[in-house]
């Protein structure tokens, strides 16, 4: 019997089960890997098959509602990682970089507060090796209406 890896023991603890990995929805790949990066696509808030953060953050979401929308991307880039990883999330060495977009008006400020959903379990779950650099975008709109999109780069051993 294999032990259970320190990443995925950190999920179990925080209460988390990766997804199956969603279907690109038109021409690309969920990820590349190129040397030891791997880039994942950007991912939605889907969860059980459907876009669980529907509409603008700032408007028909609240910031929390943002917040929690970008941490449900980062899961889901998560799952695509782990299959880059050959299903070993303990080979990650660093989040490079994750870039966030946040559908929202355009008098709403406070995407970085709503992209902190991604970024703050991306330090909880890797520690000192999950701080990175970051993007974060205000958008009119993504696909299927979605609240938030969340794409990242890793590296990995």
């Amino acid at each position: 019997m294999s032990m259970v890896g320190r990443i995925e023991a950190r999920l179990k603890e925080l209460g988390i089960e990766l997804p199956e990995p969603a279907v690109p929805l038109a021409n690309y790949i969920p990820f590349t890997v190129a040397g030891s990066l791997v880039v994942v696509s950007g991912q939605v808030p889907l969860q059980d098959g459907r876009i669980a953060y529907v509409g603008k953050v700032g408007a028909k979401l609240s910031l929390d509602d943002g917040r929690a929308a970008a941490r449900l991307c980062f899961i889901n880039v998560l799952a695509q990682l782990k299959v880059a990883c050959g299903g070993d999330l303990d080979r990650v060495r660093q989040v490079v970089r994750l870039g966030g977009f946040i559908a929202a008006p355009p008098e709403f400020t406070q995407h970085p507060i709503a992209m902190n959903g991604a970024s703050d379990l991306a330090v909880e779950l890797f520690g000192e090796a999950g701080k990175h650099a970051r993007t974060t975008v205000g958008v009119p709109s993504l696909p299927s209406d979605a609240a938030v999109e969340v794409e990242g780069m890793f590296e990995i051993a």
